[in-house]
């Protein structure tokens, strides 16, 4: 969260939204771990701020299903659960879904170029083994195939689940056996589209997306034990 102070410089926003902004982001990103209790005079310390507007910021997160309120321990990130997961990529894989469809009828040449060359990075991506730079690649290869679509409606529906959709990612990318299959699925996703083949795009996304369910679940199953 060390960022904070430049963000309270750039953006001008009200406090507690400064700091509903460094929280969240620290609990998408796996800064702030699943249980993990949010504790206000340490958070406060920490920002450099007064308590009043972590626990605003607090009751804004407990709002989005990022924290819960436990009977004697206080505000906690909440733990990832296979429902609250399989919610997100449900919606995800529908959109996803139109959104290869839509490109490809209306990708560009150009923007074919842009998808093959982000393919290449993502696979330099996770030669790193840093879970931001892949994830980040990760992003970065399918906002081409968003903006492909040429539907800002669609565009702004999926980044409404987007930052939803980063915490699982980060789960995903964790595991480190599912880098090659990744690599694969990318590639597969971008040839369809390249192709203009609707039936095996749509086919390589949900694939795509169904394989990274049953990462994550394996994965919350074997935290359990």
């Amino acid at each position: 969260m060390g960022g904070f102070k430049q963000t309270m410089m750039d953006d001008f926003l009200p406090l507690r939204d400064v700091v509903f902004r460094t929280l969240r982001q620290a609990i998408l990103t796996g800064e702030m771990k699943p249980g993990e209790r949010l504790l206000e005079i340490h958070l406060a310390n920490k920002l450099g701020v007064s308590r009043t507007p972590i626990r605003e910021a607090i009751r804004m997160l407990e709002l989005e299903g990022l924290v819960i309120m436990v009977p004697r321990r206080g505000a906690q990130v909440a733990q990832i659960t296979e429902k609250s997961m399989s919610d997100v990529l449900e919606v995800r894989c529908a959109l996803d879904e139109l959104a290869v469809e839509l490109a490809c009828e209306r990708i560009s040449e150009e923007e074919k170029r842009e998808l093959e060359d982000a393919c290449g990075e993502f696979e330099k991506a996770t030669v790193t083994k840093q879970v931001h730079v892949i994830a980040k690649a990760d992003v970065e290869f399918h906002d081409i195939i968003f903006k492909a679509a040429g539907n800002p409606r669609l565009t702004q529906m999926i980044n409404n689940l987007a930052e939803q959709m980063y915490r699982y990612r980060f789960e995903y990318i964790k595991d480190e056996t599912q880098h090659q299959m990744l690599i694969e699925e990318h590639r597969r996703i971008c040839e369809s589209i390249s192709n203009r083949d609707v039936a095996a795009a749509k086919e390589a996304i949900r694939v795509h997306i169904e394989n990274q369910e049953k990462s994550i679940i394996r994965q919350i199953r074997l935290e359990r034990k």
